[in-house]
């Protein structure tokens, strides 16, 4: 089917370099927005109109302890050995947590990716002997904001808030983690790549093969071969 374009039936969006009057010109929303929203989301909280009442005042303190953040990919935001120091909630991009062997082998445990909180969920990730380790995937637009003072803060609003939200990202980091081993000893590696397009069909997109295959537990060249594999059906 083709068109004919006529400039007197042209949509508003046509006039919009013309600054016409009839057009409501909408100011962006500030970057500050996006972090209130995203606090909201992490902590189950429904934003209002009241200024002055306990989540709002929960929020904006938090809010007070972030600074936007841009990095480029690949960039080393956590390394083992030094204790983990800060907090990221992501508004763009994707992240990687993983642990490197002096072999230089490197273990994937997670991906995280826009509207996530990052935070040293062991204890020992807090001290000189932590091992994992978090990098940018792609280029990224994270908060950050001190670990230390973050917990402090949430301490602060009340004495179980802290365990109450450490516990809830424990535990899906956890069920994570556990159901991906289970699937590496009792499914093969063609049924978790399957599990893996349905399962996380954006990260397959916008992540390189080769930490993939290391989060599905395969070799590059095996998940090469299942990539073309599935390719034919």
């Amino acid at each position: 089917m083709t068109s004919t374009f006529r400039p007197d039936v042209s949509s508003s969006p046509c006039m919009l370099g013309e600054r016409n009057p009839d057009i409501i010109q909408q100011e962006p929303a500030p970057q500050s927005m996006a972090l209130l929203n995203g606090l909201s989301r992490v902590f189950g909280i429904r934003l209002n109109d009241k200024q002055d009442t306990p989540d709002t005042r929960f929020l904006g303190d938090l809010t007070r302890l972030f600074y936007l953040q841009r990095v480029d990919a690949e960039a080393q935001m956590e390394k083992h050995d030094t204790p983990w120091a800060n907090v990221y909630l992501i508004q763009y991009g994707i992240m990687r947590l993983f642990r490197e062997a002096p072999s230089g082998k490197v273990a994937v445990h997670h991906f995280f990716t826009e509207g996530d909180m990052v935070w040293p969920v062991f204890g020992r990730s807090r001290t000189v002997r932590n091992t994992l380790c978090l990098t940018t995937v792609t280029p990224a637009t994270v908060w950050v904001a001190d670990f230390a003072a973050f917990r402090a803060a949430i301490q602060a609003h009340g004495e179980g808030l802290w365990p109450q939200f450490a516990m809830a990202l424990t535990e899906e980091l956890a069920e994570l983690t556990s159901m991906r081993e289970f699937r590496k000893h009792t499914m093969s590696a063609k049924e978790r790549y399957q599990l893996l397009l349905e399962e996380y069909p954006e990260l397959v997109k916008r992540v390189p093969d080769n930490q993939l295959a290391s989060w599905l537990g395969v070799v590059p060249a095996t998940f090469s071969r299942l990539k073309t594999g599935a390719k034919k059906y």
